[in-house]
């Protein structure tokens, strides 16, 4: 019964929720395979949470959604956010995050809905949701210094907001823990750090979760499920010229302190990307800071007079890790190489989103790599 309710897509259900936000003027945003209320709502008294004011639900029926789950978390106390996972043919996966102002509505929401029947035969399993702000950065030469440390990761990341350092025995060289200003941006920064590290300085570091707290009894969070493979809704590979949101700080590197070039035996100073970019194309660049990364590239070959690059983008796998990894070859006219890649994504509501999602993190690795082989002459 299970496999054929998550095979089909419960319209009734949907109908119900279009007819709920419609009556409430409730409003949901889908952001990278999930759909999210808040963060904060239209109306909210107080300061926003702090830690240890979210919980995590598993166990959902796949046709349940926010007209069902919203009301009922609410029912403990007003909720700051709350995000229900989504695959891209509709469903939910079956687990959401709920968010309160306090601690206090967090144990109560443990106490009051956990067990909780949604539907005859799903009981709601929710506890403390633990989330992660902090990395563990080992292999760091011996005579890094924190405050280098920190400059160098908030050039390359966002959200970074302080640095520790610890040594001792069983620990090689140097390990750093790295506050974040939230799990969503540690989480970003643990998918690209080990590489930033590996091209910008050649140095191999380990990065790791770092858990602060010890959750309690009732704050164990079960792993969240797999996305499914999507060979039964294959992606089509996309050959298309790039034409018409790349963070300011990646179109150019950051600035590299003395102290800790010095530590990893690197250069103390970079290159400038290209010798014969004027300072108008520079301006031009700078001015379209908060285009898209397939906007940048595509400008970026334009004032250089490399033509317009020609893409290609093949859907890969789904990874145990929950996310879809697709590979890709770019081919620009004036430059001899060839890039090719592959880029991880989460789940979107459609396979164009999601190719699209794709094809923009393409464009941002080919952006880098420029940079970095204009920077190596």
């Amino acid at each position: 019964m299970e496999s054929k309710r998550s095979e089909v897509l419960n319209l009734e259900r949907v109908k119900a929720l279009d007819s709920w936000l419609k009556t409430t003027n409730i409003t949901l945003t889908q952001v990278n395979g999930q759909r999210k209320y808040g963060g904060p709502p239209e109306v909210w008294a107080g300061p926003a949470p702090g830690p240890r004011c979210e919980v995590f639900i598993s166990q959902i029926p796949r046709d349940a959604y926010e007209d069902l789950l919203i009301p009922l978390f609410s029912s403990v106390g007003p909720l700051w956010e709350f995000r229900l996972m989504m695959n891209f043919s509709g469903q939910n996966r079956g687990f959401a995050y709920a968010k309160y102002g306090s601690s206090a509505m967090v144990s109560e929401a443990i106490r009051s809905l956990h067990g909780h029947m949604l539907e005859p035969g799903y009981r709601l399993c929710v506890r403390r949701s633990t989330e992660k702000r902090h990395l563990c950065m080992g292999e760091l030469p011996a005579d890094t210094r924190p405050e280098d440390l920190l400059q160098v990761l908030q050039g390359l990341s966002e959200g970074v907001e302080r640095v520790s350092l610890k040594a001792g025995p069983g620990i090689e060289g140097v390990a750093a823990i790295v506050a974040f200003s939230s799990h969503h941006t540690a989480s970003m920064a643990k998918k690209i750090l080990v590489e930033a590290f590996n091209k910008r300085f050649n140095l191999s570091v380990s990065i790791k979760w770092h858990s602060t707290v010890k959750p309690g009894p009732d704050e164990s969070m079960p792993p969240p499920q797999p996305f499914k493979n999507l060979a039964s809704s294959p992606v089509k590979p996309q050959r298309c010229i790039l034409g018409p949101t790349l963070s300011p700080h990646l179109l150019k590197p950051p600035s590299i302190p003395q102290g800790f070039c010095r530590a990893v035996g690197g250069p103390s100073s970079l290159q400038s990307p290209h010798p014969s970019c004027s300072s108008s194309c520079s301006q031009g660049l700078k001015a379209s800071a908060s285009s898209s990364p397939t906007m940048l590239l595509c400008r970026l070959c334009e004032m250089q007079g490399f033509g317009r690059p020609v893409r290609e983008i093949h859907y890969s796998h789904a990874g145990s890790d929950g996310f879809l990894y697709f590979t890709y070859k770019v081919c620009i006219p004036g430059i001899s190489q060839t890039f090719t890649g592959l880029v991880m994504i989460l789940p979107g509501p459609s396979a164009s989103s999601m190719l699209e999602e794709a094809s923009q993190a393409t464009a941002q690795q080919v952006l880098q790599a420029l940079y970095h082989n204009q920077g190596a002459h």
